[in-house]
């Protein structure tokens, strides 16, 4: 059975490749798997049958993809070590740790979070974001840790949902950053949209994307002879844009320590601690941790608030950088 899918170009500078578009936006497929839904005759634009992959769209053309529906039968279950941090008959809280991908896309069809939720509840997930994406209601990236809340059923879903939309959802991460951010305290606040250079990534712009806001609060700032000048950053986000935290601390001056997509890409330091050297190269992902998650309870009324500990890769880093620290 066939599924679907209609929605306005949208963050377009100028025109662009319809395959290079859809393969942008669509995460579950690959560019080549686009390619053969188009030459498939599966794709209209602006109500025209398109059979060719390199046709151009421009802002706000109507764009409808008919693709094969993906059901649970699709996906495996697998038997994954997840933090469960809370649950109750309506909704789970899991601490997710780096390097597993939330649902499953072009590449990773069976060591993620989802796999590892229907091992553990099968059939009893919500079913909004479609049988591919059981109980989930948001995400955070491959290689952030942390919070996250899955759904059991819809009438939980479409409460985060709305609170998600509504921005009454409260998130607080912990970013490690080189540098001292200025001023200490404040809020960034900008539009974020996909980046010309690579669509693969996000940036800042000044007239094209949705509109991001962060708040930022230093909690402590590292420096010595010994070590380069870092700062532990808490971040509370009002808008859940992709990738707005790495985005925004990055278009500041500060990116994330460890993030090989907005980082910076090489480190070159002319003194510096060779056991911190060690802990650093030995840290494979961008230093951010969705530490706390509160929500109104779509059932108990009543809101509640988790936090969860440091990651021991992260904590290790912030213990060796406690004896340095202002």
């Amino acid at each position: 059975m066939n599924k679907t899918i209609t929605f306005l170009a949208k963050d377009l500078g100028k025109k662009i490749r319809l395959d290079k578009y859809l393969a942008d936006n669509l995460n579950d497929f690959t560019r080549s798997q686009i390619k053969k839904i188009i030459l498939s005759k599966n794709i209209k634009v602006n109500k025209k049958l398109i059979n060719s992959a390199s046709e151009k769209v421009k802002e706000d053309d109507l764009i409808e993809v008919s693709f094969p529906d993906k059901t649970n039968n699709d996906l495996k279950p697998k038997k994954i070590n997840l933090d469960i941090v809370y649950e109750d008959n309506d909704l789970i809280i899991v601490n997710k740790k780096s390097g597993l991908v939330v649902h499953p896309g072009a590449g990773n069809q069976d060591e993620t979070l989802v796999n590892g939720l229907i091992y553990l509840y099968k059939n009893n997930l919500s079913n909004i974001n479609g049988d591919f994406r059981p109980g989930i209601v948001h995400r955070i990236d491959k290689d952030t840790s942390g919070l996250i809340v899955v759904a059991k059923n819809n009438q939980t879903h479409n409460s985060l949902s709305e609170q998600f939309i509504n921005h009454s959802i409260k998130r607080k991460y912990f970013a490690l950053v080189w540098g001292v951010i200025r001023p200490l305290n404040g809020k960034i606040v900008t539009l974020i949209t996909r980046s010309k250079n690579n669509r693969q990534l996000m940036a800042v712009s000044e007239r094209l994307g949705k509109k991001a806001i962060t708040n930022y609060k230093t909690l402590k700032t590292f420096s010595s002879n010994e070590i380069p000048r870092m700062s532990l950053i808490e971040c509370i986000l009002e808008t859940g844009r992709t990738h707005q935290i790495r985005v925004h601390l990055a278009h500041k001056g500060n990116p994330l320590i460890g993030d090989k997509k907005y980082g910076k890409k090489k480190q070159k330091f002319k003194k510096i601690n060779l056991r911190f050297e060690k802990i650093l190269s030995s840290f494979d992902r961008q230093a951010l941790h969705a530490k706390s998650l509160g929500f109104f309870h779509p059932v108990k009324k009543k809101f509640i608030n988790f936090e969860s500990k440091l990651p021991s890769d992260f904590k290790k880093i912030l213990d060796f950088l406690d004896k340095f620290g202002n």
